[in-house]
C-alpha cells in the first residue's frame, strides 16, 4: 500500500489497505469492520464501493483500524472530508489542509502546486507584473496592484513560483517567466479554478464603477438559443480567447496586467424540459 498522502480518494486508500491485508492473511471485511468497531460486517465494503459514507466518528475508527497515526491520521481525516464535501468551499478547505499537513512533513502532494497557484488571484497577477518591473522591490510591486496585497504576500508568492519553476530569478528582484505550466488532475483543478473564477468575477463587478470607461470594456447580450447554437457559440468564444492570447503575446512592452472574463450563462430554465418540481 502506498503512503496515504498519495491518495486522492479515501475509498481507494481503504480498499488498498484491505487488499494488502487480504494478500498476506485471511483478512475479511468482517474483520476490518470489527477492528473499526462497526457491527455490520459489510459496512466498510459498502463504503469502498461508494454505496455508503463515513461519519466523523467513523473516520476516526477507520483510521485507527488502519493504524494511521500522527500526520497520516490528520491527512486521512481531511481526505475523507474532501471526498464527501457537498460544496466547493468545504472541499477547498479540506484539500488546503491536506496540502498543509504534507508540507509540514516535507511531503509533496500530487496537484498541490497547481492548487496553490490557482487558489488566489495574486499568483497569476504577480507572475505577469514582476516581468514588467525588473528590479522593483516587493513593496513597489504590491503598490501597483489595484487589489490589496502586502509586500510579504508578494515575497511569498514569488518564492513559491520560483520554487515550482514558473518564474526564474535572474538577479535580486529581477524575474523571468518560464514556459513551464502547472497542471493537475481532473478533480482538483475544476475546484480551484471555479474558486478563481468567482474571485475574478467579483473584481469584474467592482471594475464597472472603479475604472473609467476608457480603461475597461464591459458589454453583453441577452438572447434566446437552443443547445446546438449554445455549443457553437462556446466554440467561437474559445477560438476568440485563443486569438486574444496570441495578440497579447505580440505586445512589445507590456506595462499593465489585465483580466479578460468570457462569460456565458443561462438566465432562464429550459422551456423544452418538463418541470421536475
Amino acid at each position: 500500500m502506498k503512503p496515504v498522502t498519495e491518495y486522492r480518494d479515501y475509498r481507494c486508500c481503504m480498499q488498498d489497505f484491505y487488499d494488502e491485508r487480504k494478500r498476506t492473511s485471511s483478512f475479511t471485511w468482517r474483520e476490518f469492520a470489527r477492528l473499526a468497531g462497526f457491527t455490520s460486517p459489510t459496512y466498510l465494503k459498502l463504503v469502498c464501493e461508494g454505496k455508503s459514507s463515513l461519519s466523523e466518528l467513523g473516520i476516526e475508527r477507520v483510521a485507527a483500524a488502519m493504524n494511521l497515526g500522527g500526520f497520516e491520521n490528520a491527512y486521512f481525516r481531511n481526505l475523507v472530508r474532501y471526498n464527501q464535501a457537498k460544496d466547493d468551499e468545504t472541499k477547498k478547505t479540506a484539500f488546503a489542509n491536506m496540502r498543509n499537513i504534507a508540507d509540514a512533513n516535507k511531503i509533496r502532494v500530487v496537484d498541490g502546486d497547481a492548487f496553490t497557484y490557482f487558489e488566489s488571484w495574486k499568483n497569476p497577477v504577480l507572475r505577469e507584473l514582476v516581468a514588467m518591473m525588473p528590479g522593483a522591490t516587493p513593496e513597489d510591486v504590491a503598490q501597483m496592484c489595484w487589489n490589496p496585497i502586502t509586500a510579504d504576500e508578494v515575497r511569498n508568492s514569488l518564492d513559491f513560483m520560483v520554487r515550482v519553476g514558473i518564474l526564474q530569478r535572474k538577479s535580486e528582484n529581477v524575474y523571468e517567466q518560464t514556459d513551464k505550466a502547472l497542471v493537475g488532475n481532473s478533480e482538483v483543478m475544476p475546484l480551484v479554478v471555479r474558486s478563481m473564477h468567482r474571485e475574478m468575477a467579483g473584481f469584474a463587478q467592482k471594475a464597472i464603477d472603479q475604472f473609467d470607461v476608457h480603461d475597461r470594456d464591459v458589454s453583453g447580450v441577452t438572447m434566446g438559443i437552443d443547445r446546438e447554437t449554445y455549443e457553437q457559440i462556446v466554440r467561437e468564444l474559445d477560438s476568440c480567447r485563443r486569438k486574444i492570447v496570441a495578440i497579447a503575446n505580440t505586445s512589445k512592452e507590456p506595462c499593465q496586467v489585465y483580466r479578460l472574463n468570457l462569460q456565458m450563462f443561462p438566465l432562464s430554465k429550459n422551456t423544452h424540459k418538463k418541470d421536475e418540481g
